[in-house]
């Protein structure tokens, strides 16, 4: 496993793309100077020895070299020691709603953006505690089964959107019957769960399979993602081209939230509810309550140890640095006697 002491310095990466339009800006100078004085195959005929691929191939060396030492800079570090490791946490499983609703924009840029943005915090706040995620609409499905991992995590908020999930529809028992099937069953304890959704729900009884859950001692936290008025729902992303849904009437249909349904929800679970609004940490309540909760160990395996390793990459670095600088841009007069690189009247200087 690799990983870097100083992330943040890959950044400098970007301005490769600046080094290269620099080189290439330097060339198309060199390009007019050649035209002014006279006729261009006239010229070349008088610098036979000078070679456009070799001015390529030492630009490309110098990006190169850029390159690795960004990456030497950053200090790669590899892992050489993998182990279990105890770790003390619950098992929390997170449940995302993906039903078109979550499109509506009453909540800014749109819900289902904000709800990923809870996602992601929740994650990179937790302590030790084992993560699963699962979507649902119509049907609910296991995007990420328990683990500790939560960079893999982070990695697949990126691909939540609304549609994933096949099946049309909003069932919310769905997904809590999803998250028991993931819990161990003889645990009677050290199970949390978050569902954050609009709470429009069109499937079945949630609070009846909330209760099911609470008899397995699983604690589940509402978040609920809209508001009490309501917001028309997006056809697409596109909200000027789509347009927005409507009944069989012509009517907008709106999308409001149902605060009371995920709020019996938490209380039989003994969970709490949050209503998410723009601009506030929606997730204090959650972090709080899953602080409090008893703690299991389990052991995870992972890296351990890490060595530096940033002398390879820079070694690499200076190498091709060393190597840039031997190289000129007149012609290999050996290589020169082929027709491969022989000049001719079309190639530039």
């Amino acid at each position: 496993m690799i990983q870097f002491a100083h992330p943040e310095y890959l950044n400098y990466l970007f301005a490769l793309p600046a080094i290269a339009a620099v080189i290439w800006f330097a060339w198309y100078l060199k390009q007019k100077r050649v035209r002014a004085y006279g006729d261009k195959a006239r010229v070349l005929r008088m610098v036979p020895e000078r070679s456009r691929v070799k001015y390529w191939l030492r630009g490309s060396m110098i990006l190169l070299t850029f390159a690795v030492l960004i990456v030497a800079y950053a200090n790669p570090k590899v892992g050489t020691k993998f182990e279990e490791v105890t770790r003390s946490g619950i098992d929390l499983i997170v449940a995302i709603d993906v039903s078109s609703s979550m499109r509506a924009e009453d909540i800014q840029p749109d819900r289902i953006s904000a709800a990923k943005k809870e996602l992601q915090n929740l994650i990179n706040n937790l302590k030790g505690d084992r993560i699963g995620i699962i979507v649902f609409s119509g049907d609910a499905y296991t995007q990420l089964p328990l683990t500790s991992d939560y960079n893999a995590a982070l990695m697949l908020t990126d691909v939540i959107t609304t549609g994933i999930a096949p099946t049309p529809g909003t069932s919310i028992g769905s997904a809590i019957d999803l998250a028991r099937e993931s819990f161990k069953k003889e645990e009677g304890k050290f199970k949390a769960m978050v569902v954050i959704t609009d709470g429009e729900n069109h499937e079945d009884d949630p609070v009846s399979v909330a209760k099911d859950a609470a008899a397995e001692g699983i604690v589940i936290h509402t978040i609920g993602m809209g508001s009490l008025e309501g917001a028309p729902i997006p056809l697409s992303g596109d909200r000027q081209r789509g347009g927005f849904k409507k009944d069989a009437e012509g009517d907008l249909v709106l999308s409001r939230l149902d605060a009371e349904t995920l709020r019996e929800i938490a209380q039989v679970t003994e969970g709490s509810f949050t209503q998410a609004l723009s601009g506030r940490d929606n997730l204090a309540t959650v972090f709080e309550r899953i602080e409090r909760m008893e703690k299991k160990e389990f052991g995870t395996k992972q890296f351990t140890d890490f060595e530096d390793r940033f002398q390879y990459v820079l070694a690499l670095g200076l190498l091709l640095l060393i190597a840039e600088l031997f190289i000129s841009e007149t012609r290999n007069r050996f290589l020169s006697r082929f027709s491969l690189f022989a000049p001719n009247d079309e190639e530039e200087v």
